[in-house]
């Protein structure tokens, strides 16, 4: 009997990529599917096929899904420095985001030749739910999402979610917290607050911050999201129907990270830390900027057995390391 088929789509991404490194350490099957192609990993255990499309051209998203009977939705519109400030009117956004999501449901709905619905996994975002006034969020709170980005992720798991109340795939949705990192591995450029901190800091440039420091975030490694995924692969029976918070339960003060990162790169290149300063925000800033977020993800790890394993300390440390090394220059 065949190991199972995982596809996972984005594959080229900072969450796909690291999904893909990950699942290539197992004994299954592994089509990586993006735009560019993508290196296959050291010491690969599985069976690994790389397949290099659009898929938002006509007739991709079949030959990208075909015979899977996992597919790990990473696709994610990049249009600039983030992917979570996109504009309205931003049709491109809405047709990978959601558009991609609809392709991928309607040609799963299709096949009959398999015994058993297809698994869907989502990366989605705990920002889907909107902002909130709690500062420790378990899942339980309305979803209200204000930016356009959020309102577009939120309409993709409410697809994924209808197509699994439907009986055609089974779906579950993993709202992730705020993510960073690099290891050994990476092969995708991480656009997120840490890194871009880091960066600042190699090229000798102060640090800045739009509040006081004492603002918390959930910092989680990307590589426990990946271990994430490959939990949550093993227990689609626990899982479906439902969308689950993944975070790491703590909340990190961010002048403190931003202190510990300057720290790490003049540790690293021997030169003079580069200081953390206060600034005015920009007109774009949002109500949820300023605010504290920690996850609590327990329903998720009772479930699953997930728990985080790379700690903040450590997760700085190599993303340092990573930036302060140049080989970030090398990743896309």
């Amino acid at each position: 009997m065949n190991p199972p088929l995982i596809v996972v789509l984005g594959a080229a991404g900072f969450v796909g990529s690291a999904i893909f490194r990950e699942l290539a350490q197992h004994p299954v099957r592994v089509r990586a599917v993006s735009r560019r192609k993508v290196p296959v990993p050291d010491g690969a255990r599985a069976d690994i096929e790389v397949l290099s499309t659009d898929l938002t051209e006509p007739g991709q998203m079949a030959a990208a899904v075909a015979g899977a009977d996992v597919v790990i939705h990473s696709l994610a519109y990049i249009a600039g420095a983030s992917t979570w400030r996109i504009a309205d009117d931003d049709t491109g956004a809405r047709r990978v985001h959601v558009g991609l999501m609809q392709d991928l449901l309607d040609t799963l709905g299709d096949r009959t030749a398999f015994p058993e619905p297809p698994t869907v996994l989502f990366t989605g975002s705990v920002t889907a739910a909107g902002s909130s006034d709690r500062e420790v969020l378990d899942g339980t709170e309305p979803d209200r999402p204000k930016g356009y980005y959020e309102r577009l992720k939120l309409e993709a798991e409410r697809l994924l979610l209808a197509a699994d109340a439907a009986g055609t795939v089974r779906g579950a949705c993993l709202r992730l917290t705020t993510l960073y990192g690099y290891s050994a591995g990476s092969t995708a450029r991480d656009k997120g607050i840490v890194s871009t901190m880091t960066r600042r800091a190699v090229a000798g440039e102060p640090l800045t911050m739009w509040h006081d420091g004492t603002v918390r975030r959930d910092l989680l490694h990307v590589d426990d999201v990946a271990r994430a995924f490959w939990a949550a692969t093993g227990r689609i029976d626990a899982l479906a129907g439902r969308r689950w918070l993944i975070g790491t339960g703590q909340g990190a003060p961010l002048g403190q990270v931003f202190t510990k990162v300057s720290a790490l790169v003049a540790e690293q290149t021997g030169k003079e830390p580069v200081p953390v300063v206060c600034v005015e925000p920009p007109e774009y800033a949002e109500v949820s900027d300023f605010r504290s977020v920690i996850i609590d993800s327990s329903p998720f790890r009772a479930a699953t057995g997930w728990e985080p394993r790379v700690s903040l300390d450590e997760g700085l440390r190599l993303t340092t390391e990573f930036c302060s090394s140049g080989r970030e220059t090398g990743v896309s």
